[in-house]
Parts: structure tokens; sequence; C-alpha cells
């Protein structure tokens, strides 16, 4: 299977693109930059367009999606458009319970736990993902040459918030079940990983340039245990959008000493968190990988020469690696003035 000939990347709309040129590990026109949660709680105009609108319902409103996905594209100069959705919206639209609860995050109507409950999951089928192709399509079309990446959740913190039923700190359920029920852990992960994988391709099918696959939770893990009960589903889900040729992207949360079994999944680019200087995951991995990040979120709103101390430092460590798309090394802060996420964009462009 190959993408359409009137897809962004086979039109030449963004094949030559900063960010998929650098994805490639080509030399990009100019260093790209994009942020992970660039699109929501710190802008202003999203906050007046969801007022009375839940969050999973803004997700699943075509236009509205589209929308939110591009307001930063045009107040921020970034590089790309991150699609805006959540890791459960798969769930929802398998019909799995599951809303998202103000100040708490995911929470399911009934945790998934027992033989049962996992057999009794419903499959996530093509129809059911029409307002995902409808939403980036909208998207697409406004975007022009700014490419769009798709996304979808790894596997582990798909699962992760299923045996919980709700965010965890420590995530004891899902590690105690990968090693007293391996059998039930092993098909709960292949039951994510399609899900995942499935709306992945539907974005990217639709139109979006690049693929991530964000593990939240993965540094709750030892690499043994990465490994053997989470690396496979991993890879299962990227396997729906293998044949496609887009560029795909892996990042997780305190997964320093990940780095490599993550990239083992079959990725192009690894996204690194704030915690690993650049220059010390391009030496993990061997100097062959692209990277992604990692500017501390926290520093958004430390004084300005702070921040740009520290970003001059991190495409300084960036410039050891084959080639490097700025990015934060967590999610933008609800409370960060956007006025500084634009300063930052032309500091980016201008180094």
């Amino acid at each position: 299977m190959t993408l359409s000939p009137s897809h962004p990347l086979m039109d030449g709309r963004t094949a030559n693109s900063p960010l998929i040129t650098a994805y490639r590990g080509g030399t990009p026109s100019r260093r790209p930059v994009w942020f992970m949660r660039q699109a929501g709680r710190s802008l202003p105009e999203y906050r007046e367009l969801r007022v009375g609108t839940t969050m999973l319902e803004s997700c699943l409103k075509p236009a509205m999606a589209a929308e939110i996905t591009l307001q930063p594209v045009r107040r921020h100069d970034v590089d790309a458009a991150i699609f805006f959705s959540d890791i459960v919206i798969p769930l929802k639209l398998a019909g799995v319970g599951v809303d998202i609860v103000p100040g708490v995050g995911p929470v399911l109507e009934k945790p998934i736990r027992t033989a049962a409950d996992i057999a009794a999951l419903p499959e996530l089928t093509d129809a059911a993902l029409d307002p995902i192709r409808e939403a980036v399509a909208l998207t697409v079309a406004e975007l022009g040459s700014t490419p769009l990446i798709g996304f979808a959740g790894a596997p582990f913190t798909v699962a992760a918030y299923m045996v919980e039923g709700r965010p965890s700190r420590d995530h004891l359920g899902p590690r105690t079940m990968m090693h007293a029920e391996p059998h039930l852990w092993a098909e709960l992960m292949n039951w994510a990983a399609d899900a995942s994988g499935k709306f992945l391709r539907a974005q990217i099918e639709a139109g979006a340039s690049a693929g991530q696959l964000f593990d939240s939770w993965a540094g709750s893990l030892g690499l043994a245990d990465y490994t053997e009960h989470v690396a496979p589903a991993s890879s299962r889900a990227l396997d729906h959008v293998r044949d496609l040729g887009v560029p795909l992207i892996h990042f997780g949360t305190g997964t320093s000493e990940l780095l490599g079994a993550m990239h083992d999944v079959g990725v192009d680019v690894m996204g690194v968190d704030y915690r690993l200087p650049l220059d010390e995951a391009n030496r993990r991995l061997g100097g062959k990988v692209p990277l992604q990040g990692n500017i501390d979120p926290a520093l958004l709103s430390a004084p300005w020469e702070v921040l740009e101390a520290h970003v001059r430092e991190v495409v300084a460590a960036g410039a050891h690696a084959p080639s490097h798309v700025v990015n934060l090394g967590h999610g933008v802060p609800p409370e960060t003035d956007p006025a500084v996420l634009s300063r930052l964009v032309e500091l980016v462009h201008s180094i």
C-alpha cells in the first residue's frame, strides 16, 4: 500500500519541508521546531473555542479538532502541526467506556483486569475512524506546505490506563499483570497495539506526513521488562503504518535508559525528554539516529535570558546528531505565555 497521489508527501507540499527533511536525516532549509501539546490550554483562542465542550467531544468534532490543530501554526510559525486528539480516542471509538475527567485525566467506566474483561473488548472498526479522517483532511487542506504529524499512544501507556482505570503514579497494576499473568498481558497489549495502530494509520492515510508514538509511562519500566513485555506490542502498533513510508518518531518520558530498545521497535527518529542531553542521547544511539527535543518545559516560565541560553545549549547538543528537530522534552505546560513560544520559535529559526 502506498499513499494516494494527492497526499501532501506525494504531491510535493511537504516532502521537502524542513521537518520532513530533518526527520529523514537531511539538511533542512531552516532549523525545524514544534512543541508537543502546542495545541491546547496555553492558547486563549483554544480556551474560547472549547467553552461548553468536553475534551473527548472536541476531539471528535472534525471542524473543531482541525481548528485547534491549526491555531498554534498560525500563531507561532512552528514547522509542524500535531493532530489534536487524545490517546484514549481509539478506546472511545471502539466502544470502551472512557471519559477525560478535568483535573484527573482518562477514567474508564470499568478497569480491564481479567480474562473476561479482555475477551469482551470490542474491536475498533475502520468506519469508526471516519471522524478522525475528516478532521485530518480539513486540517491538511489549510496547512499548505506545513506538515501534519499524526500520533497515537504506545500500547503500554494505553494498557496502563486500561488496567488502572485512571492515571497512576507507579503503574503497579500493569506491572504486576505483565509478570503474574503474562498471557493476559500480551492479549491486552495486542488489543491496544492494534487500536493505536489503526488510529495512526487513519491519520496518515488522510494526510499526516509523519507519525509519532507517545509512551508517556514507559519510564516506569526497567529495560528487561520493556524489552520483553512492551517492545513487541509497540512494534506491532507501528506495523500498521510501516508500508506507508512516512517518518516515524518514538517518544517517552523518563526513558533515557530505554532509548536503544525504543529505537529498535523500528522508528526513524527518537524523541528525547529533558532529562538526557542530546549529545549523550546521540552517543547512546550510535550517532545514526535523527533526534527530536529537548528543551525543559520548566524553563518556559524562567527569565528570557535563562531560556535563551538553555535553547542555545540544546541546539548545540543536537548538532552532534545526524539531524535535529527542536522540541520540548515534554508538553507545553498550560500556564505558558504564548508569546514566549512565539519568541522561542524566532530564536530557533535565527540560530
